[in-house]
C-alpha cells in the first residue's frame, strides 16, 4: 500500500467541484489490494484514525474533501475484466472500485455490450458512482445505478469484507437484517421506518423499503457503512440503432405537452432520455453554435433506440408527434449515424463549458439545484424557480432530465450581493421541492454541502434512523463522517 504525506502531492484530494476550499489531511493511503482497505479499516479504532473515501474528484458536493481525517484513495483498484455472458441477453462485468466509468463503457462496448447507466461525467469512479446511486440522461428508460448492479464487495469499518450478491440478504417480515460477521460479530438492525418520495429520481439518504435487499442499503449511501471495492456490473445488448434528436419550440407549453405525450410511449414512440434546454441555456450554447434559431422558448433532446427495419417507422412517429405540438422542425437537429451523434453529444456538453467560462471571469460561483418531484408537480416548479429568478433579476439557466420531472436551475451571480440573495433562496427552492412531495437530491447526493438540508426532508427522527443505522455498521465512527448526517446528531 502506498502512502502520502507531501502538501504538494496530496493538494487534489483536498476538492471536487463544489467550490469548497478548506479542507486538511494528514496523509493519504493509495490501497492496492482489498485487504488493504480492510487492513486500514481494522486498525482503526487502535490506530485512532478516520478515514474519507475519495472518488476522481467529480462530485459536487463535498463528499470527498477531509477535515482532518485520512483519505483512502481508490485509483489502485481499478480491475475491468471481460464481459460474462449469461443468456444472449445479459452479461455481467467485474470491476474494482477505482475503475473509471469510461473505461468501463469503452470495454463493455467492445464486446457487443451496453452498460446502461450514464453520468454526464465520465471520469468518475464506478465505485463512487454506486456509493452515490448516480445517474443520467438513460436514466429514463433504465433507471439509477441501483438497477444495474449484481453484486458488490463491501469493506466495513470493523475490516469485515462482506461480499453481497443481489438476493442473498433480504429482510424476513419483520423487515430485520441478521449477519454474522467474523470482526463485528452479530449484527442486527431493522430498516429505516421513513418513506421514500414518489419521485422518479432519488438519491438523499439510506434507502428503505419493505422486504428490502441488503445490496439496496449501501447503494446509494455515500461511503457512510462501508468502502466498495468491488462490483459486478449488468449488462444489455447495445441497440441495433440509435435515433438522436434535438427539438426546437416557441412555446413552452408546446414543449410541455410534447414532452407530456412522447412520456405516455407507444409501440412507435418509446424515448430512453428526454432532455431540456431552456432559453438561457440555448443563448450561452449560440456562441458556438450561431445556427440555434433565435426565436425558441427552448429545445428538447430525446434519444430512441430502434431496429434497422424499424428506423423510418420510429422516424415518422416522432415527426408526427413534432407536428403535433407545434415544433420547429425544420430548424431541428437530427443525427442518425454515430458521427452525428457524436457531434449533438458535444453539443449537450458544450453548456457547462459556456457556464464555467462565463463563471471563471466573475467573482461568485453559482448556486445551482438538484431537486426532482412527481411529474404532476413539475411544471409548478419550474414557474416557482423561473419566476423568482426573474423577480429578483439574476442570470439564469433552467436545464436537465425533464422526462424524470428534474432540471437543474444554476443561478449565476453577478456580484457578492446576488450570490448571498441567491444563497438564500435555495432554502426556499427545497422547501418548494418538499412540499410538492419531492426530493431534495435526485442524482449529486448529499455529501457535505448538503447535510443539513437533508433534515428538512425527513425530519428529526428521520435522520436518527439513519444515525442508528450508521453506528450499526460503524460504531466507532470511523468513515466518511460529515457526510449525509450533520454531525451533531451523534451526540443525541
Amino acid at each position: 500500500m502506498i502512502y502520502k504525506d507531501d502538501p504538494d502531492l496530496i493538494q487534489g484530494f483536498l476538492e471536487d467541484t463544489s467550490n469548497i476550499k478548506t479542507g486538511h489531511t494528514p496523509g493519504v493511503y493509495f490501497p492496492e489490494t482489498i485487504e488493504d482497505v480492510s487492513k486500514l479499516l481494522r486498525e482503526s479504532v487502535s490506530s485512532g484514525k478516520k478515514f474519507v473515501v475519495a472518488g476522481n474528484g467529480t462530485g459536487t458536493t463535498g463528499g470527498r474533501i477531509p477535515f482532518g481525517d485520512y483519505v483512502i484513495a481508490m485509483e489502485k483498484l481499478n480491475r475491468i475484466e471481460d464481459p460474462v455472458s449469461c443468456d444472449g441477453n445479459e452479461a455481467v462485468m467485474t470491476v474494482g472500485a477505482g475503475a473509471l466509468l469510461e473505461d468501463i463503457q469503452k470495454k463493455a462496448e467492445s464486446f457487443g455490450w451496453l452498460y446502461p447507466p450514464d453520468p454526464t461525467e465520465k471520469l468518475c469512479f464506478i465505485g463512487s458512482t454506486i456509493a452515490n446511486n448516480s445517474s443520467g440522461a438513460r436514466t429514463y428508460k433504465y433507471g439509477p445505478t441501483r438497477n444495474h448492479i449484481a453484486r458488490i464487495t463491501v469493506v466495513l469499518a470493523s475490516g469485515d469484507i462482506l461480499d453481497i450478491p443481489r438476493g442473498k440478504y433480504s429482510t424476513g417480515k419483520d423487515d430485520t437484517f441478521r449477519l454474522d460477521l467474523p470482526s463485528a460479530g452479530t449484527m442486527e438492525f431493522k430498516v429505516p421506518g421513513y418513506h421514500l418520495p414518489l419521485t422518479s429520481k432519488h438519491n438523499a439518504g439510506y434507502y428503505s423499503a419493505r422486504s428490502m435487499d441488503l445490496i439496496d442499503l449501501f447503494i446509494g449511501s455515500e461511503g457512510t457503512l462501508g468502502v466498495i471495492v468491488e462490483a459486478d456490473l449488468l449488462l444489455i445488448p447495445i441497440p441495433e440503432k440509435i435515433i438522436s434528436c434535438l427539438v426546437y419550440f416557441n412555446t413552452l407549453d408546446d414543449l410541455f405537452l410534447f414532452v407530456d405525450n412522447a412520456k405516455r410511449k407507444n409501440k412507435e414512440v418509446d424515448p430512453r432520455a428526454l432532455e431540456f434546454f431552456d432559453r438561457n441555456s440555448l443563448d450561452f450554447l449560440r456562441k458556438v453554435y450561431p445556427e440555434i434559431p433565435v426565436n425558441t422558448a427552448g429545445a428538447v433532446f430525446f434519444e430512441q433506440e430502434t431496429g434497422q427495419e424499424k428506423e423510418e417507422e420510429t422516424l415518422e412517429a416522432w415527426f408526427e408527434l413534432m407536428e403535433s405540438f407545434n415544433a420547429m422542425t425544420d430548424e431541428s437537429w437530427i443525427a442518425l449515424d454515430v458521427d452525428e451523434q457524436r457531434a449533438m453529444k458535444t453539443f449537450r456538453h458544450e453548456l457547462p463549458v459556456q457556464v464555467n467560462e462565463w463563471l471563471s471571469k466573475q467573482t461568485e460561483s453559482k448556486i445551482s439545484t438538484d431537486m426532482a418531484v412527481p411529474d404532476a408537480s413539475f411544471i409548478e416548479l419550474f414557474n416557482f424557480y423561473r419566476h423568482t429568478c426573474e423577480k429578483h433579476g439574476f442570470r439564469y439557466i433552467i436545464f436537465g432530465h425533464i422526462g424524470n420531472a428534474h432540471v437543474h436551475l444554476n443561478i449565476l451571480p453577478a456580484n457578492h450581493d446576488e450570490f448571498i440573495t441567491a444563497k438564500a433562496l435555495y432554502q426556499g427552492f427545497v422547501e418548494k421541492a418538499l412540499e410538492l412531495g419531492g426530493t431534495l437530491s435526485a442524482e449529486h447526493g448529499i455529501g457535505k454541502l448538503k447535510a443539513g438540508y437533508l433534515v428538512k426532508m425527513f425530519g428529526d427522527k428521520g435522520i436518527q434512523e439513519m444515525v442508528r443505522i450508521k453506528k450499526t455498521f460503524d460504531p466507532h465512527l470511523v468513515l466518511n463522517m460529515g457526510n449525509l448526517i450533520p454531525e451533531h446528531y451523534y451526540q443525541t
